[in-house]
């Protein structure tokens, strides 16, 4: 007899999805069918502003860089909060690179400043300062709060679990509502003189490489695209296990993996970082996918473009192996 995950396993396995990528087909035209199917499926908001910046604050006291804080409007009458850490020195247009916490208390996170207990953990761990890691190497770095975390957590419960439900009654996901903040964002970068805006990065971990992820899919202005601790089959990780309901497309697995979202990514870079011990993101599935992105990209033209990095332990990221390739490739 089956037990309720094996009945939805059995399910997934036994119908393929009808738009896995497939080598032997011309890319174009498979990349433009599975970019319209996903884009339907992602249910983005449709874009209902025109994001401007408005800053809340500047600081120039730490040695380091030079912060601003603003927000800006994703939808009508609801603000997105961002920090902007600028390197002292800056000659000439900088790169910027969007940071994404995950599943945390919020975009402090990324920023190396604790607020809550446990924090000091979460940073020190899992070397989760992302922020503070990205303008130590040049880049302009943008700590953006996801919905669903932080200064945008729910007001009804704790957790993403509320909002991805709103979302879903209304026709819409969690995660696409996170990668058409990623837009809106970049939509709003256009105000700051000092950004190359030619040279995007986009970058998280864990539920952050997720919202990276996808996001990228859609997201054409996206150069370099780092998602870390969130790369997987859906089938191995998110069929297979516990995980937060922001994880969740409707219909996905209808139509394609995950995997074979990298189609609509190719041939611009792919830095794909795991950790050998993830829990929940088993690093066998890990391999098993990158061997189809690897394919799309060499179906693309550009094989050098994908890039795979396996950390030593578990979910985490890892900034000295990952910053890089991540040079390299911006």
């Amino acid at each position: 007899m089956l037990n309720l995950t094996q009945l939805h396993l059995r399910e997934a396995k036994q119908n393929p999805p009808a738009l896995s990528f497939d080598a032997a087909l011309p890319f174009e035209p498979q990349k433009q069918i599975i970019a319209a199917k996903f884009t339907e499926l992602l249910r983005v908001p449709p874009k209902s502003t025109e994001p401007v910046p408005v800053i809340e604050y500047t600081d120039d006291s730490n040695p380091g860089y030079d912060e601003i804080r603003f927000r800006f409007e994703s939808e009508p009458d609801f603000f997105v909060p961002v920090h902007m850490l600028l390197p002292k020195k800056i000659t000439g247009k900088i790169p910027a690179v969007i940071c994404l916490q995950g599943h945390s208390t919020g975009m402090h996170i990324s920023l190396g400043r604790p607020k809550y207990p446990g924090d000091e953990q979460t940073i020190s761990g899992g070397d989760r300062d992302f922020a503070i890691q990205a303008v130590a190497r040049g880049y302009a770095a943008l700590a953006m709060e996801q919905r669903g975390f932080g200064e945008l957590k729910s007001d009804i419960a704790t957790g993403c679990h509320h909002p991805a439900m709103q979302a879903m009654m209304l026709g819409r996901t969690l995660v696409g509502e996170r990668a058409h903040d990623v837009s809106a964002l970049i939509d709003a970068l256009t105000a700051f003189d000092m950004l190359d805006l030619g040279r995007i990065g986009l970058m998280g971990n864990s539920g952050g490489g997720t919202a990276s992820y996808h996001a990228a899919c859609v997201e054409k202005r996206v150069r370099v695209t780092m998602p870390s601790c969130a790369f997987n089959t859906y089938c191995d990780s998110i069929m297979s296990m516990h995980h937060c309901c922001c994880n969740y497309i409707p219909d996905i697995l209808k139509y394609m993996e995950m995997p074979d979202l990298a189609v609509m990514i190719a041939p611009r870079p792919l830095v794909i970082v795991s950790g050998k011990d993830d829990a929940i993101f088993p690093i066998e599935a890990v391999r098993r996918g990158f061997e189809t992105v690897k394919a799309i990209y060499a179906a693309a033209g550009a094989p050098d473009n994908c890039k795979m990095i396996v950390g030593a332990a578990g979910h985490r990221f890892y900034a000295a192996d990952s910053w890089p390739v991540f040079d390299a490739l911006i």
